[in-house]
């Protein structure tokens, strides 16, 4: 069936929706069924198909896959070069969200990939937030750093730190350009870690921000808040980190415990 503008008249295929701003839903499966394969190396530093092939893979016209390819770049994971064609720009960091780890700990090549630039590294007074998170009095002495992380030479976060004053004072005499903090903490003051509480959304990235991490202003990023603790249970590390969304995202293997039925309820066949 086709859709109806507000107006009355049919909505043309591939153009955006005037009640949503957004464009056509086959362009919208499209992009997903591109940025998946984007996501699994498909296209690896060969450019996409193009739109004439791309079209007649997907049953679809050319006018609806250009409208799925220029929200994907859009999205900052393609970008067109006249002449050559459509190149993935760069593939996204995955970090998974099943145990604690520091960005370099991600890859098993090692820390060589990552490289730390430090904007700040002093002690100064928590701010009330900081100080509650910390289970500090606002006031307290607690040591922030912030860094901007690299990898394989291209932002990839700005990271702000702020630790208690006796585990970060240390650090401040240590390697933070080429080490993992979490890495520090354990392997040179011996201080093993427990767990961390993480909340996570999606925010856009401010002037100031946005030059940092070499993207424009208003891009998407990914703003993790993780607040460390030691195994023994103490708070100890309350970090702000946000991401490019064009660099990073996050996976997950996600349980479900099973809800008991009311008793005398009927229960649903397989078939619904």
């Amino acid at each position: 069936m086709t859709g109806r503008t507000y107006s009355g008249y049919p909505a043309r295929a591939g153009t955006p929706d005037p009640r949503t701003g957004r464009r056509s839903a086959p362009a919208r499966r499209i992009r997903d069924i591109l940025r998946a394969r984007i996501r699994s190396g498909v296209y690896g530093n060969r450019p996409l198909p193009s739109e004439s092939q791309l079209a007649a893979d997907f049953g679809t016209s050319r006018n609806i896959v250009r409208d799925a390819l220029a929200l994907i770049r859009d999205e900052g994971l393609v970008d067109r070069v006249p002449g050559a064609g459509t190149f993935v720009v760069s593939d996204k960091v995955v970090q998974g969200l099943d145990r604690l780890r520091g960005l370099a700990e991600t890859f098993e090549t090692g820390s060589d990939r990552v490289v730390n630039r430090v904007l700040l590294a002093e002690v100064i007074p928590a701010t009330p937030i900081v100080a509650e998170r910390l289970e500090l009095t606002a006031g307290t002495e607690v040591v922030a750093l912030e860094r901007i992380r690299y990898l394989d030479g291209v932002p990839l976060s700005l990271d702000a730190s702020y630790l208690t004053a006796d585990v970060g004072a240390p650090l401040l005499a240590m390697d933070l350009a080429c080490c993992d903090v979490f890495g520090l903490l354990e392997a040179e003051l011996g201080l093993p870690l427990g767990a961390a509480a993480v909340a996570i959304e999606a925010v856009a990235a401010d002037p100031t921000v946005a030059g940092l991490l070499e993207v424009r202003p208003g891009s998407p990023l990914l703003f993790l808040e993780r607040l460390t603790y030691t195994d023994s249970g103490r708070p100890i590390d309350l970090e702000y980190v946000r991401y490019r969304g064009d660099r990073f995202s996050l996976s997950g293997r996600l349980h479900r415990t099973p809800v008991t039925p009311n008793r005398g309820a009927a229960v649903p066949n397989e078939r619904g």
